[in-house]
């Protein structure tokens, strides 16, 4: 297709008067009509006859007609195209376009929306890295197609990053985020008011959130009416973990209950919406058949797989409903990469952290960081002393950068504040905030970990690549 050309009339024309003048010029032979859109001026549209005549008033009628319809259509045409732009650049902004690489998991991932004219959707994937070198994985999906759940979509996706980042377990998550669902479609209700169609309020939301520790390679699930992921061993054993189902999201009142499994290094998980699997002439159980099938060549590259995949399932495109999805590879932190201690809940324990980081971090070649640390683990250790009972935890990870972490049986989180002159504490936490990338709080059901990131120095060859295995 040719790109557009200037055109120019020459003065006295039929078109340049017609275009000064904005109205019909009619000359013998030739007609020129101006094509307006909303009282725009689109440009012109010129009548001639081989033969000399005048153009008589029922031909003037029907050019006026022909005219106005071809206005109308050219700015239908316009405006479709301005707007599917805006909705694929909305789609391009709520979608993940490129996932960080993780130390946790290798990645490959789909979306196919399945209204080709708008070219967006309501499923989402994510993948959310988290303290300890965990990682979150996320996929959803929001009844309907179109730019209302795509917003709705975008709105899900940003709480969900949101609350991961807060360390809640998977359960506690979905639980939050259905609270968010149901107050989201009673504004959208209220807003829409009593007349509003099936397509004005989004209700009806799945998701399926998961966590991966590559230390422990325990994985924990929870699922709020979406279908469990697809599981291969390391060995080639296919299976759906037996995920309780969980509600959908926007209910309420109802619990979510998570699922812990361990995935040994090299295991695959697939997370996939029902419009990858479910189709008009296919039910699920044949879809997910299907799948099991094709992720039992789970040795070939994630993108690979991922190709082979849609091939297989959707050789046509989603023809029912959107389609995400997600596969990860799992990977094991290497142990010469963890250190971890045990300690007494006793001032005399402060010293021993020191002396067992620093002794590490040596180890380590991060000498450069030993000043930094020592004040971390003396800071994080006292808190735990005095506040907290029972044995404490100190462990640090050489990833990508230098994770410092302590753990107690406590449930009260440290708060960072300004303390007076005149106060005699209350300023270690607030010298370590300052000293280090981040800093942060993560329960579990026998106490709470605080957790600090600090950069390699930049002569640091950096975090290794984890080992498929331990060594």
């Amino acid at each position: 297709m040719q790109g557009p050309h200037h055109i120019e009339y020459p003065p006295g024309s039929p078109q340049y008067r017609s275009l000064s003048s904005g109205g019909t010029v009619r000359e013998e032979s030739t007609m020129v009509v101006p094509l307006r859109a909303g009282g725009a001026l689109m440009g012109l549209v010129t009548f001639l006859r081989t033969a000399p005549s005048v153009f008589d008033r029922g031909e003037i009628e029907l050019a006026d007609e022909l005219v106005i319809r071809t206005a109308v259509c050219l700015d239908n045409a316009r405006r479709f195209t301005r707007e599917h732009t805006a909705a694929l650049t909305l789609q391009r902004n709520l979608l993940p376009q490129h996932l960080p690489a993780q130390s946790a998991v290798e990645l490959a991932y789909r979306y196919l929306p399945s209204d080709e004219r708008t070219g967006v959707g309501g499923d989402w994937f994510d993948v959310i890295g988290l303290s300890g070198t965990r990682v979150g994985l996320v996929v959803g999906d929001v009844v309907g197609h179109g730019l209302q759940a795509a917003v709705t979509m975008g709105r899900l996706r940003t709480t969900v990053r949101a609350l991961a980042r807060l360390d809640l377990s998977p359960d506690e998550l979905l639980s939050r985020l259905d609270d968010l669902v149901g107050q989201t479609a009673e504004e959208q209700a209220a807003t829409v008011g009593p007349d509003a169609g099936p397509d004005d309020v989004a209700t009806g939301v799945t998701c399926l959130y998961a966590v991966y520790d590559p230390v422990s390679r325990r994985c924990t699930m929870a699922r709020a009416g979406h279908l469990p992921p697809a599981v291969v061993d390391a060995e080639g054993g296919l299976y759906f973990p037996d995920l309780p189902v969980g509600p959908p999201l926007g209910l309420g009142g109802l619990p979510f209950e998570s699922l812990e499994i361990e995935l040994p290094a090299g295991s695959l998980i697939a997370l996939f919406t029902n419009g990858l699997v479910e189709g008009r002439d296919r039910d699920v159980d044949e879809g997910l058949a299907i799948l099991g099938r094709v992720l039992s060549d789970h040795r070939r590259p994630l993108d690979e797989l991922c190709i082979h995949t849609l091939a297989e399932l959707l050789p046509d495109g989603p023809a029912v409903d959107d389609s995400a999805l997600l596969l990860v590879r799992t990977r094991e932190l290497d142990a010469r990469q963890v250190a971890a201690w045990e300690l007494p809940a006793e001032p005399a324990a402060v010293g021993k952290a020191r002396e067992r980081a620093t002794g590490q971090l040596l180890e380590w070649g991060l000498e450069e960081l030993s000043y930094t640390t020592e004040l971390v683990v003396s800071e994080l250790v006292t808190n735990a002393v005095r506040h907290a009972s029972g044995p404490l935890h100190l462990r640090l990870l050489r990833d990508r950068t230098l994770l410092t972490e302590v753990s107690d049986t406590g449930h009260t989180s440290p708060h960072l504040r300004h303390s007076a002159s005149d106060d005699e504490g209350g300023r270690g936490l607030f010298i370590v905030a300052q000293l280090v990338q981040r800093w942060g709080t993560r329960y579990t059901p026998y106490g709470k970990t605080i957790w600090t990131e600090q950069a390699f120095p930049p002569h640091y060859p950096g975090a290794p690549r984890p080992a498929g295995r331990r060594a």
